[in-house]
């Protein structure tokens, strides 16, 4: 059974730092990308990074870059979001998602999902 697991979530004061994890079983982790979305209340999902777990390369969208870091650990099927100087603009709940495609932060060639995690920056 396929799982995937954000977890990680709270409320932030801006400025502040969190770090989300996503933890996934149920398929060959090393072989897949990781992506991290968010999907802010009236707004439309939108893709945040993603990162291979073949050869370590990562995406950042420019709406979080230079704030936002992926990494991974393949030894704990785990993937981290660290989220630094973090704005209200980033309040959102954030998606794990995971796909044996290519680098990409396009969410329809996503297979798995998590549920979710909450984030909420306040000013």
């Amino acid at each position: 059974e396929v799982q995937v697991v954000e977890s990680g979530g709270g409320v932030v004061q801006a400025g502040g730092s969190l770090r989300l994890s996503c933890t996934a079983s149920g398929f060959t982790f090393g072989d897949y990308v990781i992506g991290w979305f968010r999907q802010a209340p009236g707004k439309e999902r939108e893709g945040v990074s993603c990162i291979s777990n073949r050869d370590g390369s990562t995406y950042v969208s420019g709406s979080v870059k230079g704030r936002f870091t992926i990494a991974s650990d393949n030894a704990k099927n785990t993937v981290y979001l660290q989220m630094n100087n973090l704005a209200s603009e980033d309040t959102a709940t954030y998606y794990c998602a995971a796909t044996d495609r290519y680098l990409t932060l396009d969410d329809k060639f996503y297979n798995y999902w998590g549920q979710g995690t909450q984030v909420t920056v306040s000013s």
